[in-house]
């Protein structure tokens, strides 16, 4: 796969069109911007390409306005979010094609940063519309993708545009997919996996992939109750897929002693902040939820991640958004910041979990996207990257 790196004697002068993830959470009420983790991702890449003398233009969406200009999803603000980060001014152009893109290009410097508004505001941006890619395409001459977050979709952002312009990856996509390689080449050992999450339906093939390459598979969260379920254990009124039973016996079988599954466990009566907390050992009695994994668990499975070589997380392993069901997921992040392991962190709620403990710089590499990072874990080729090779 080509990178940046390759192209950097080329870019003086160039417009390089830069595809992004600035897909940032904002407030339900203001619309403020409340984590800019992604554009400070996006930055290295972003001043390579200044410093080698590119006008760089940038691409990203924002939510899911399906193919219609939605006010509160514009990239203006993300835009002066930038600026801000950067130290620089960034133009911005409330249109992603046509004449106003154009005008502002034209009117370019070396070094120059222009933000280009919602592509998602164009339906032929997720219907991948070949004449919507080559508008896009249309003033630039280097196309340069670092949208990890989005590599999954076909879009035409992503895929489409690598049609019309020369091509590489930004240096987030290359670090991603160089630790996420590792994750999946299984070349270091032991090899520790942890699984979370609420469900097997949405693991189920990074499991599979994942099998045959660790030493090790630690399951948590509200997964670990369809798994226990189907081994005949009482697990009182926990969330459990039983359509997935047959999915979670045959994945057993297929681990052959590899999955851990908890053995205590912390439960509610509901999933509130008031509700009583309790633990209870190996069965959860009728009437409770299984809400974190149990203290024993926790420091069975920190001990296992202390002495492993590569440790890859995906998933929180409790309900960790309320206090009194977090301490799993902290005992699991803990262990990965103290370990001497390699450590991988899957982007999503993996991501902010750890972030929120301010542990995110003591990973190798935390993702920066939930559903590519799966994907990618899973086996599957990523569009977005595929057009890149």
């Amino acid at each position: 796969m080509k990178t940046i790196r390759d192209l950097a004697e080329q870019l003086r002068g160039k417009n390089v069109l830069m595809r992004v993830d600035f897909n940032l959470p904002l407030d339900k009420k203001t619309g403020e911007i409340t984590n800019d983790l992604r554009i400070r991702r996006a930055m290295p890449t972003i001043e390579l390409a200044r410093e080698r003398g590119a006008r760089v233009i940038l691409l990203s969406h924002l939510g899911r306005p399906k193919g219609e200009r939605v006010p509160r999803l514009s990239l203006r603000k993300v835009a002066v979010r930038l600026g801000e980060l950067i130290g620089a001014e960034v133009g911005f152009v409330p249109d992603c094609i046509g004449p106003q893109v154009s005008e502002a290009v034209r009117k370019m410097q070396d070094g120059d940063l222009l933000m280009l508004e919602n592509t998602r505001f164009h339906p032929g941006e997720k219907a991948n519309d070949p004449d919507f890619a080559r508008q896009l395409a249309r003033p630039a001459d280097i196309f340069i993708n670092d949208a990890f977050g989005t590599a999954h979709r076909a879009d035409a952002s992503t895929v489409g545009v690598a049609d019309y312009l020369p091509a590489a990856a930004g240096l987030l996509i290359e670090k991603e997919v160089n630790y996420l390689s590792r994750a999946t080449s299984a070349s270091e050992h032991p090899y520790v996996a942890i699984m979370g999450g609420a469900k097997v339906s949405d693991k189920i093939e990074v499991i599979r992939n994942l099998l045959d390459k660790v030493d090790v598979l630690l399951i948590g969260g509200a997964m670990a109750y369809t798994f226990l379920k189907q081994q005949g254990v009482g697990v009182g009124a926990s969330l459990v897929e039983d359509d997935r039973l047959d999915v979670a016996a045959r994945l057993l079988r297929q681990a052959d002693g590899k999955i851990i599954l908890p053995v205590d466990h912390v439960c509610g009566k509901e999933i509130a902040p008031d509700t009583q907390a309790k633990t209870f050992q190996d069965e959860i009695p009728d009437g409770w939820i299984g809400l974190d994994i149990g203290p024993r668990t926790a420091a069975s499975y920190a001990e296992r991640i202390r002495n492993a070589a590569l440790v890859t997380w995906n998933g929180p392993v409790g309900y960790f958004e309320i206090e009194k069901f977090s301490e799993g997921t902290r005992a699991i992040a803990r262990a990965m910041a103290g370990s001497s392991a390699d450590t991988i962190i899957g982007g999503g709620e993996t991501a902010e979990a750890v972030e929120a403990l301010g542990l995110d710089g003591r990973m190798s590499h935390v993702s920066t996207g939930g559903g590519a990072c799966l994907s990618f874990l899973g086996g599957e080729e990523l569009p977005g990257i595929a057009a890149l090779e």
